[in-house]
């Protein structure tokens, strides 16, 4: 039986469009924190695995997170998030964390945490050396309420996935 025209384009747009990917793997993390040590570590013995991998080394930073980021994060198939002491000092970094939350809720993304030098329970509950992070974030983005709760939100839900915790592991 053929669609007709009506019924094919009520189909298509019923169903959402996945991303094509381009990486296997986007990696979100605090640069001045981890990109000299453990990131750079992962992101070699990842390419020696012939593993695509999008890491932001050459991107230039701004006050708003680029499209050609969010594109990276959407053509990704697992995204691996290196949370660090200073990782919530980033607006740049929770952004990028909220748009990694909502393709793993949009399109089923896999999403990791790593748990670097931090305890998970406190970037769950934005306290202790996280949370004094996200504290003098908070304060610069005050009277952006609404960001700052995505950005809470985000930050419980990947707290709440199994991770690796580098306390624990080694």
């Amino acid at each position: 039986m053929a669609l007709s025209s009506s019924s094919s384009s009520s189909f298509f747009s019923d169903h959402r469009m996945i991303p094509q990917k381009k990486y296997d793997i986007f990696l979100s993390f605090r640069g001045e924190d981890t990109r000299y040590s453990f990131t750079s570590h992962l992101y070699a013995a990842l390419c020696r695995k012939h593993i695509r991998t999008f890491i932001d080394d050459q991107l230039i930073r701004g006050d708003e997170i680029s499209q050609s980021l969010l594109n990276a994060i959407e053509s990704s198939s697992i995204s691996i998030i290196i949370f660090s002491k200073a990782y919530a000092s980033s607006g740049w970094c929770l952004d990028e964390l909220v748009k990694i939350v909502e393709c793993k809720n949009k399109y089923g993304q896999i999403v990791i945490p790593i748990f670097y030098h931090v305890n998970p329970s406190n970037v769950r509950n934005q306290n202790g050396d996280f949370g004094n992070s996200f504290s003098k974030l908070e304060e610069r983005f005050k009277d952006r309420l609404e960001k700052l709760q995505r950005w809470r939100i985000a930050l419980r839900e990947v707290a709440n996935l199994t991770g690796f915790d580098s306390h624990i592991m080694r």
